[in-house]
């Protein structure tokens, strides 16, 4: 590998680790759609308006992206079999708390994480 290459493969590594807001606009709207299908068809998993659901897309994606930072672990209820799907399950509890108009009961969680892994795989995208 010469010289050039290796600059180049540098700064393509740099590049990908920079923040891009069309990244983050584009994750946030696929989650929000992942949510809100989740939403259509969990029992005890309501969302009160486009605001909520937006808002709730944004937490989701925070809590997601700290737990993985802290522990290594993507909360996806397929890619990661059982523990991916219950820390699916617990972010969407969790977003109950910090949400105001997102409301889901603990089945509705685990059903919803179901649904979502579902959704997901058929979307493209990362939702969680």
């Amino acid at each position: 590998m010469d010289n050039n290459e290796k600059n180049r493969e540098h700064r393509d590594r740099d590049r990908s680790d920079d923040f891009n807001i069309g990244h983050l606009l584009i994750r946030v709207l696929v989650t929000a759609i992942v949510v809100a299908i989740a939403a259509y068809f969990t029992p005890g998993f309501t969302i009160d308006g486009i605001w909520s659901l937006l808002l709730a897309a944004v937490v989701i994606g925070v809590l997601d992206h700290l737990i993985q930072k802290f522990t290594g672990m993507e909360a996806s209820p397929f890619g990661k079999g059982f523990t991916g799907f219950l820390v699916a399950a617990i972010i969407l509890y969790v977003t109950k708390f910090i949400v105001p108009g997102f409301n889901i009961s603990v089945w509705g969680a685990l059903i919803g994480a179901l649904v979502i892994g579902i959704v997901d795989a058929i979307i493209p995208g990362k939702a969680m």
